[in-house]
């Protein structure tokens, strides 16, 4: 989708530009009119089987790995952070929170420079200067410049999300853009489970800065093949920053209602995940399950249940419709909230699986309504969302730390059920309002 602030391009636009229709033709025999219904590169996007599409894929599959290898690298390393530096719970998940901050308040900024700059130059300086200060990272001296860096780190990787999927659109056949942004999204889960696994097998043996280079030496190698492997775009038009009009889309998205709800139901989500998955490894090395900092990592490997969510959410949507889906997420989650609370490990584990897979629904449901209700600037509709995730992220990763610090994992617990509470309360507002708006209200009453 396009991804800035050409306000007409994305008003006009609601997917990948349409092909120009073929000349007219002599009357085609059968077998002329099959090899003319093979999809035509007559703008130049990548066809499906192309060199050039296998080439974007692995790009764009390097690219989300490293982004999302670098985002979440302390997370699974807290628990070794408060060890060497002395630190409560709350104080080290700001190394998480910082990341996530900076790069919630630069998507809709990176997202405008790419209108001017082109998508991949700023993939590339986004790619690379995140990269640059993971090298850095681990010789932080202490917390302040720890989280310091961590936060400029969120603001360099918000270039990829931003205009990941505005190159995708623009340069990918409508026939292959599913596979992919498929292959894309992919990347960025096998990266974000990737990240706190290997830095957390590392850090149990060598320590957290060799957790964080190992990360970073990985991230680089993906870099590099982002670089190489990412074919020059052919139907980039650059156009100038509009910062009026940017700031005119964004009012408006902010000013309807509907968008807002679902704004709000993925910072909600995502406030559960950021809590559960911040303290997680604190509770798993303490008494009473005692595991140590490699093991207590591996449970990030339940973050795969997550792709198999969201590939199942489509179907789910289209048999208890979006509202029945959410509230199938909503009761998931808290039902998994609710399992892990005993201290058994095998009621913790389900109760991980249940949270993430529930997760991954609602923020599925929420994310496809967004471009789907936004009418106009659907990709400043989608920074907005991407905005309130990341956000979310932050505030549940702080909340929910400071919950464990002060009342143990149960606290916790209590900030992911008032979250869903939240978020049912949202979705039964919305119920309601759909069923006056069919009961003979205005339209405008359903929203």
């Amino acid at each position: 989708m396009p991804s800035a602030t050409r306000g007409a391009s994305d008003e006009q636009r609601p997917g990948a530009p349409v092909l120009p229709a073929a000349p007219a033709a002599p009357a085609a025999t059968p077998a002329t009119s099959a090899i003319t219904a093979v999809p035509v590169d007559t703008d130049g996007r990548h066809l499906p089987g192309s060199r050039g599409l296998r080439r974007t894929q692995l790009a764009l599959f390097g690219a989300g790995l490293a982004t999302f290898l670098l985002l979440y690298s302390t997370q699974a390393l807290l628990p070794a952070l408060s060890a060497s530096m002395r630190l409560t719970p709350g104080q080290a998940s700001l190394t998480v929170s910082a990341a996530a901050i900076g790069l919630a308040l630069a998507v809709i900024p990176a997202s405008a420079l790419s209108e001017k700059y082109g998508r991949t130059a700023v993939m590339t300086v986004s790619v690379f200067t995140a990269v640059a200060l993971a090298l850095v990272i681990p010789f932080s001296p202490d917390l302040t410049v720890l989280t310091g860096l961590r936060a400029l780190q969120g603001v360099a990787l918000a270039g990829l999300p931003a205009t990941a999927m505005a190159y995708l659109a623009e340069e990918v056949h409508p026939s292959a853009l599913a596979s992919a942004m498929g292959l894309y999204v992919a990347g960025n889960s096998i990266g974000g489970m990737s990240g706190r696994l290997i830095s957390g097998v590392v850090a149990g043996s060598f320590g957290w800065r060799w957790g964080l280079a190992s990360v970073a030496v990985l991230s680089l190698l993906c870099a590099a093949a982002f670089r190489v492997l990412i074919p020059r775009a052919r139907n980039f038009r650059p156009g100038p920053v509009n910062p009026g009009a940017l700031l005119r889309t964004v009012g408006t998205h902010l000013r309807n209602p509907l968008l807002d709800r679902l704004f709000v139901l993925g910072l909600l989500f995502m406030t559960v995940f950021g809590a559960v998955y911040t303290v997680m490894g604190y509770r798993l090395v303490a008494a009473p399950f005692g595991l140590s900092q490699g093991l207590a990592s591996s449970i990030f490997a339940v973050y795969l249940v997550g792709t198999f969510a969201s590939a199942l959410s489509a179907r789910v949507t289209g048999r208890f419709g979006r509202r029945g889906t959410l509230y199938l997420a909503i009761g998931t989650t808290s039902a998994g909230l609710l399992l892990t609370l005993p201290d058994s490990l095998g009621t913790a584990l389900l109760g991980l699986v249940l949270i993430t897979a529930g997760f991954f629904t609602g923020h599925c449901v929420a994310s496809a309504s967004v471009g789907r209700t936004a009418v106009h600037g659907r990709a400043q509709a989608s920074a907005l969302y991407l905005a309130a995730y990341y956000l979310g992220n932050s505030l549940g990763g702080t909340l929910g730390a400071d919950a464990y610090h002060s009342a143990g994992w149960s606290g916790t617990v209590l900030v992911g059920l008032a979250a869903m509470a939240l978020a049912g309360g949202v979705t039964l507002y919305a119920t309601v309002r759909a069923h006056a708006g069919a009961l003979g209200r205005s339209p405008a009453a359903a929203r």
